[in-house]
């Protein structure tokens, strides 16, 4: 397969992942000029016809849920070995899986995007199919520009009909997101169990942890000290082993998840660690918010700063597409927790937790407790090579610059930086992170224009 470099009229690019009867693939369709993804049979199931079929059938389902809260089915077909295909959107946002790698997320943006995923069983429900395996990995985000990425269910392999899955079926499911009707063989299930699986969903992106097996599942508020009874609540009944008790519906437990992220019950904490390799950029989930982005006069630059208005930083117009600007906690990099001023512009925004992603952006922290320089030196990138450390100075700041490069992917290069006052005072102290992604070095020119007011 690694050797194929056109499926149909579809230029593959590179691999995507490979699980146990399938390859998915990034391709371009040269006809529409658009990135799609393409999954192929694995060759060692190619005279399996059960297996065959249940290759087909995924298709079939996610076209028949025709919904873009679903990952939409372009085309089928056949490769020449008799392999069946098919083409699907590209989701460039990555995973839920990928969000949560560096730990939970704030409540409010957990609870928004469980909700969404929720919405997406939904909408498989309505269409009569159940999915059976909801976990983060199968919560994909792709990319809307000027919005928040939007959020798809994906990978219908165990899924069923309604109508099937009401009578005899066999265990299947993932460990911590598997209700313990699939747990058996011979239990028949309903959209309940993917209420289940939402619920373990919800619970790993808000607690950072996957819960424990049905009945055992400990109270979230001991892994998030402050959590919202309301918020709890929600979550454990959804993870209930007894369906009976559980939100009767997908919908039920959506709406309830979005009463609670918008009516100022769940305390809006400062933001999330967006991870990359050991670092963290943590940061609240705000929309693009363009009213703050400005052109320098007379520059190809563009002038952002943050909502407090503390922090600004010019950049490449070209990197300024898209802002995060409502803080950071700098527990992220093991200094003292607490809601500091914090920005994040890039190129491409959605993509900014990823180090295998190719982007251009800049993360400016401000830190007043805490030594960022100790914090900034142990940093490391693991994929990527160091590159070593010089010294850096301006009349404003001075720090220790530290580069990595050869990225995964190819992506680019990584700069970690810690500023002081060049004045000799010690606070404030400001954690700078560049990414870019064409070997080309903007990060004197960065650092030279970030100021911090009082």
């Amino acid at each position: 397969m690694h050797s194929v470099e056109q499926i149909g009229r579809y230029r593959l690019e590179r691999l995507l992942g490979t699980g146990a009867f399938g390859t998915v693939w990034l391709a371009h369709d040269d006809v529409l000029e658009a990135p799609v993804a393409v999954k192929v049979l694995a060759d060692n199931w190619t005279q399996r016809l059960d297996v065959r079929e249940r290759f087909l059938s995924e298709a079939r389902m996610l076209r028949r849920a025709a919904s873009n809260r679903v990952v939409q089915v372009y085309d089928i077909g056949e490769l020449p070995d008799g392999r069946p295909y098919f083409v699907m959107e590209y989701a460039d946002g990555g995973t839920l899986a990928d969000l949560v790698t560096a730990g939970p997320l704030p409540v409010a943006e957990a609870l928004r995007l469980t909700a969404l995923a929720a919405r997406g069983a939904a909408a498989l429900h309505e269409a009569g199919i159940v999915h059976r395996d909801i976990k983060p990995t199968n919560v994909l985000l792709r990319d809307s520009p000027g919005d928040s990425p939007r959020v798809l269910l994906a990978d219908l392999g165990l899924a069923k009909s309604l109508a099937q899955a009401s009578g005899l079926t066999l265990a299947a499911g993932s460990a911590g997101y598997r209700p313990p009707e699939q747990a058996e063989p011979g239990e028949g299930i309903d959209e309940r169990a993917d209420v289940y699986g939402l619920g373990a969903v919800g619970y790993h992106l808000v607690t950072g942890t996957v819960p424990g097996a049905p009945g055992k599942v400990g109270r979230p508020d001991r892994l998030r000290p402050g959590l919202d009874p309301g918020v709890q609540r929600a979550l454990l009944r959804a993870l209930e082993p007894d369906r009976e008790r559980r939100w009767p519906t997908a919908q039920a437990f959506a709406e309830e998840l979005e009463r609670l992220a918008d009516t100022g019950r769940t305390p809006r904490r400062p933001g999330r660690v967006l991870a990359l390799s050991a670092v963290a950029v943590a940061l609240v989930a705000a929309g693009v918010t363009g009213a703050l982005l400005s052109r320098s006069s007379g520059s190809d630059e563009t002038r952002v700063r943050d909502a407090t208005g503390r922090i600004t930083v010019e950049v490449p117009a070209g990197w300024a597409r898209g802002l995060r600007d409502s803080g950071w906690d700098p527990r992220a990099l093991g200094l003292p927790a607490g809601h500091e001023a914090g920005l994040v512009v890039s190129d491409y925004l959605a993509m900014w937790q990823s180090l295998s992603a190719r982007v251009n952006g800049v993360f400016v922290g401000l830190s007043t407790q805490g030594n960022v320089v100790t914090e900034v030196d142990a940093l490391a990138h693991s994929g990527c090579r160091y590159d070593g450390a010089r010294a850096y100075s301006s009349d404003v700041w001075r720090g220790r610059v530290r580069t990595w490069s050869d990225c995964p992917d190819d992506s680019g290069s990584v700069t970690e930086t810690a500023l002081v006052p060049a004045s000799g005072a010690g606070q404030p102290q400001v954690y700078v992170q560049i990414r870019q992604r064409d070997g080309s070095s903007m990060t004197d020119r960065v650092l030279k224009s970030v100021r911090v007011s009082e």
